[in-house]
């Protein structure tokens, strides 16, 4: 069984923050939508979240992403991916992290059953990385190196394109892909969590970089359920090209869903005014199967933002 909305699309994929503080200060940082004004010191412990997850894929669900804040803080994120790999039915357990902790973690990571990892990697300028985050990229470096030696596969490099910060440097991040084996995506700034003048200052069409890849490809690939978005196989590196999700094309094939650091259902990236609490019935002694309900409601209130 999958569960589809009222516009037909089905829900493949669950991304859990797992805790909302980060050890870095990245200024451009959406925080997957979380209302930032909103203090909360709540957390799901980790056998909630593995309920969480269980509850998700008996529904369909087939892919789950830990995201953060930063995941890697979780003293007990091992804990965490061993007892969600270990559902049956799970086709794929990933994650997205700064990549800052990941060196002695990778491993572990990897024989627990965390399959694939996504490395926020907006530059490899030492003096540019520090400046954007408040961080050290020797400890990235080290974290991608530690990555693709353990298996995960495929690692990818999230580089978030900033006019007149990074932009230039798309041909040595390209490289840096190709010597480590990983797959580069460049992303495009979205306007969430952040001022309309930071937007305004930094965002950057990815128009001229797509036209770029698409000329020197060998092959363009269209991930199906992931918003067709377009992958440029190279002679030597694969691209992968993201554009803002606040647009008809992603809103038409999204096939995801949220949970919130604090334990609510949240339907789309961009609102926080249509979210199911979970945690709170959960701690009261909901059963699975009333947890599974909340589950549904929350999909029925997923909607095209295009069409909000």
């Amino acid at each position: 069984m999958v569960l589809k909305d009222h516009y037909g699309r089905p829900l493949l994929n669950l991304r859990i923050a797992l805790t909302r503080p980060c050890n870095l200060h990245c200024s451009y940082c959406h925080a997957e939508g979380e209302d930032k004004s909103r203090e909360s010191l709540t957390e799901m412990t980790a056998e909630e979240i593995v309920r969480v997850a269980r509850i998700a894929v008996a529904l369909g669900i087939s892919r789950i992403k830990l995201t953060g804040g930063e995941p890697l803080m979780r003293r007990d994120i091992v804990q965490i991916v061993k007892g969600i790999a270990a559902i049956k039915g799970l086709e794929e357990l990933s994650m997205t992290t700064n990549g800052t902790l990941l060196e002695p973690l990778a491993k572990e990571l990897y024989a627990n059953g965390l399959k694939r990892v996504n490395i926020n990697l907006p530059t490899i300028d030492g003096e540019v990385y520090c400046k954007l985050t408040g961080g050290r990229l020797e400890n990235v470096l080290r974290g991608v190196k530690a990555a693709v030696e353990a298996g995960l596969n495929p690692v990818k490099l999230n580089m978030l394109i900033l006019k007149g910060v990074n932009d230039s440097q798309v041909p040595e991040m390209m490289g840096f892909a190709r010597e480590t084996g990983t797959v580069l995506q460049l992303i495009e700034l979205e306007p969430i969590n952040i001022s309309s003048e930071y937007y305004a200052t930094y965002h950057k069409p990815l128009d001229e970089y797509e036209a770029m890849l698409k000329q020197k490809a060998l092959k363009v690939e269209a991930r199906k359920y992931m918003q067709n978005r377009r992958i440029y196989h190279m002679p030597d590196v694969k691209v992968e090209v993201v554009h803002p999700i606040e647009n008809t094309e992603f809103c038409r094939h999204c096939t995801r869903m949220r949970v919130t650091s604090d334990g609510k259902l949240k339907p789309c990236l961009m609102r926080n005014d249509n979210t199911v609490d979970v945690l709170t019935p959960m701690r009261n002694g909901a059963s699975d199967e009333e947890l599974a309900e909340l589950f549904k409601l929350a999909n029925q209130r997923r909607q095209p933002y295009c069409l909000a």
